[in-house]
């Protein structure tokens, strides 16, 4: 049975948590693999609609398991925020919910030096959610890190914890000029954490690789998008995780040949939040637009995103660093009404052209994207679940997002609501 990642081909916010949502229903094991509490997925389904920070959107299905991977950093009290709500929205969470006791812990020393050290970076700030991501997975790769097995062994989670607020509190006095962190409040803050999650805290690899074993479909879900990847990002304006499909085995305990397919999704333009370089990105008019019709507002922040044309070169990058079997396209509607869509082919930079992505970060700032126009369409395409009825320049559109990724599409979204889509063929029961 097909086993399938599912990760987003821009910088994140492609619409992700619709599409999980979607494929959720044909699986039995849904996994996130990396990043915190600094994503968003919203879904709307035919009861409401729903915000997802860490829990798979395919919790809304019953009967589902809904695993956090060792490749997480998680904020407990944020984690159990979201539990709670879910459930007094009358969605089930408990009973088949797990998390990796290898996942890293944020605490609240996390916090604190990120909004510290964005604050001190001025213009060059990278443009963080300032939920701690970055510094927990420093302290992964620095070995100094907590992880959620360690809250079930008070004695050594103190030790690690007293360790490192000692350190933590000499740099807050001295570089930031701000009061110590207290070790006894936060112990017993996260002991209590402990306790109320102690029964959902396990080995997920095992879990996960028990379930392949019983033929039982696994879907793997990425949070941000491939060039917010820490290694294949616009880096440094990244995340701090791996955000590619790679990530899905080392975030969780399953070998790549366990994996049958990787499904990229890609809205029908594209937009950026934070700092960094985006080549097509849109002013005024042209991108209050976009920005309005298609809510372009962050589920975790409510920030603002940055709106530009589609981008065919950043998408065929994300094709081959991911190894995409094939894509899904959201937000096509948004894209109803205009009279021409413009969508990159490359970049020129100093007389030279580009169709793939530069390396320096200082080409990719000042780079200049080069565009195909390409006829719009009046026929409204929202709602729209048959490809037959799409506008005949909308299906030209889709086919050559097909030809400049070399990838097949086999989702259109027409719509934020479930029902509101064009599946060519599922990737998950190949019909």
């Amino acid at each position: 049975m097909p086993n399938i990642v599912v990760v987003g081909t821009q910088w994140g916010d492609e619409g992700k948590g619709k599409i999980v949502h979607l494929l959720a229903k044909d699986a039995d094991v849904i996994v996130r693999y990396q990043g915190g509490a600094n994503a968003g997925h919203t879904v709307i389904d035919s009861r409401a609609e729903y915000t997802f920070h860490m829990i798979p959107s395919g919790i809304l299905h019953p009967g589902k398991t809904c695993i956090l991977g060792n490749g997480m950093v998680i904020d407990p009290a944020a984690l159990i925020d979201e539990i709670e709500l879910l459930e007094s929205q009358q969605i089930a969470v408990r009973e088949n919910f797990f998390i990796s006791h290898r996942a890293h812990l944020i605490l609240p020393y996390h916090r604190a030096i990120e909004r510290a050290n964005e604050k001190s970076k001025g213009p060059r700030r990278i443009g963080t959610t300032g939920r701690g991501i970055g510094p927990s997975y420093a302290d992964k790769m620095a070995r100094t890190g907590i992880r959620m097995g360690d809250l079930l062994d008070p004695d050594l989670f103190r030790a690690t914890l007293d360790q490192n607020l000692a350190e933590m509190n000499l740099f807050f006095n001295r570089v930031y000029d701000t009061e110590s962190m207290d070790l006894e409040n936060i112990f017993a803050t996260y002991c209590d954490f402990g306790r109320r999650l102690k029964s959902h805290i396990v080995d997920v690899s095992l879990v996960i690789n028990d379930a392949i074993d019983q033929s039982k479909i696994v879907l793997f879900e990425g949070a941000q998008g491939t060039h917010l990847d820490v290694d294949h990002g616009t880096y440094p304006f990244v995340t701090s995780s791996s955000s590619t499909a790679g990530g899905a085995c080392t975030g969780t305990g399953v070998g790549p040949t366990r994996i049958n397919g990787v499904v990229g999704v890609t809205k029908a333009y594209a937009t950026r939040v934070g700092s960094g370089p985006f080549p097509t990105e849109l002013n005024g008019d042209a991108s209050d637009g976009l920005k309005t019709r298609g809510r372009e507002f962050g589920a975790t922040t409510g920030r603002p995103r940055r709106c530009g044309w589609y981008d065919a070169v950043a998408v065929k990058y994300a094709v081959r660093v991911n190894g995409l079997s094939s894509l899904a396209v959201t937000k096509l509607d948004v894209l109803d009404g205009e009279s021409e869509i413009k969508v990159c082919t490359s970049y020129l930079h100093d007389g030279t052209q580009y169709t793939d992505m530069p390396f320096n970060e200082a080409i990719m700032h000042l780079c200049e994207p080069v565009y195909e126009v390409m006829e719009g369409w009046k026929t409204p395409t929202s709602g729209i679940t048959s490809y037959q009825q799409l506008p005949e320049p909308a299906k030209r559109f889709i086919a050559k997002i097909e030809e400049l990724a070399g990838c097949k599409v086999d989702i259109v979204s027409t719509g934020s609501r479930e029902d509101e889509t064009i599946i060519l063929r599922n990737p998950v029961t190949g019909r």
